[in-house]
């Protein structure tokens, strides 16, 4: 169980994979999912799209990292369009499959969602979710957080009280929002611990190989950009290779930077690019 594991002395390596967008794509994934789990990571965790419509095909994956690559998978399931009945016939998949573990997301509003089903919604906060699936399922439950807070929160303190919430109601280990400063994760974890908040957070890194990845990072993400890599985006931004390897170099710096401050995990956020991926595991 991966709660077992990030309890343990070690920092735990994972990683994050998506189902491709096109179905013509599909079968190319367990190709990835293939070389990725050649890098021996503790898990991998499986995204899919806001509403549930990725949901059959994040199981599918899941259920290959699972029982095929005997890898702990996490499938990431968001409240945003999931009815309570759907909600729990995907859980019953889930278990079937012998998925253990998901990660459980407000989720980014969809754009066909309206106004009246949005504010409408079964669940309103992840937190809602998590007490449902506690309560009704055997599952393991991740839960994401916000070193820099989630942008849609008023201030750093209710964010942290939201957070809590979500912990108290299940979640049993968090997973991180990328953020490009070590120090602003530091003082994340000293701010989660003085408010009682004790499970294991695994740190997510995303490698920035490209100056427009960046740009769509951030607008998604909230998380800021330090002079650093804003400087590496200004010098190699223009040349593909060089920006790669530069992005490749402060993402590794980052992750031994983390694991000499013994953090309990590192979990890159691969977007589907084993090579890239393999090139970082293998300086890590």
């Amino acid at each position: 169980m991966i709660n077992d594991l990030l309890n343990k002395t070690k920092t735990s390596l994972s990683f994050e994979v998506f189902p491709p967008k096109k179905d013509d794509e599909f079968q190319a994934v367990f190709q990835i999912m293939d070389s990725l789990a050649s890098l021996h990571p503790d898990f991998i965790s499986c995204t899919y799209g806001a509403g549930g419509s990725k949901a059959g095909k994040t199981v599918e994956i899941a259920s290959y990292i699972q029982n095929q690559l005997n890898i702990d998978a996490i499938a990431h399931i968001t409240c945003v369009g999931f009815r309570q009945s759907d909600l729990e016939k995907n859980c019953e998949l889930l278990e079937k499959e012998g998925i253990r573990h998901i990660l459980a997301l407000r989720g980014d509003r969809p754009q066909w969602m309206s106004d009246e089903q949005f504010e409408n919604r079964e669940f309103f906060y992840a937190s809602d979710m998590v007490a449902h699936l506690k309560k009704n399922t055997s599952l393991l439950i991740a839960g994401a957080c916000y070193p820099e807070k989630h942008y849609e929160a008023a201030s750093i303190d209710s964010d942290l009280e939201h957070l809590k919430a979500k912990v108290d109601a299940g979640v049993s280990f968090l997973i991180s929002q990328m953020f490009f400063e070590n120090d602003i994760f530091y003082r994340f974890l000293e701010r989660i611990g003085k408010a009682g908040i004790t499970v294991p957070v695994c740190a997510g890194i995303m490698p920035i190989t490209s100056s427009k990845q960046l740009g769509t990072s951030v607008s998604l993400s909230g998380s800021s950009v330090p002079k650093e890599l804003a400087d590496i985006i200004a010098k190699y931004g223009e040349d593909k290779e060089d920006m790669r390897k530069a992005g490749m170099d402060y993402a590794i710096r980052q992750i031994l930077d983390l694991k000499e401050h013994g953090v309990d995990g590192i979990h890159i956020y691969t977007m589907n690019r084993p090579k890239t991926t393999a090139e970082i595991v293998a300086q890590i």
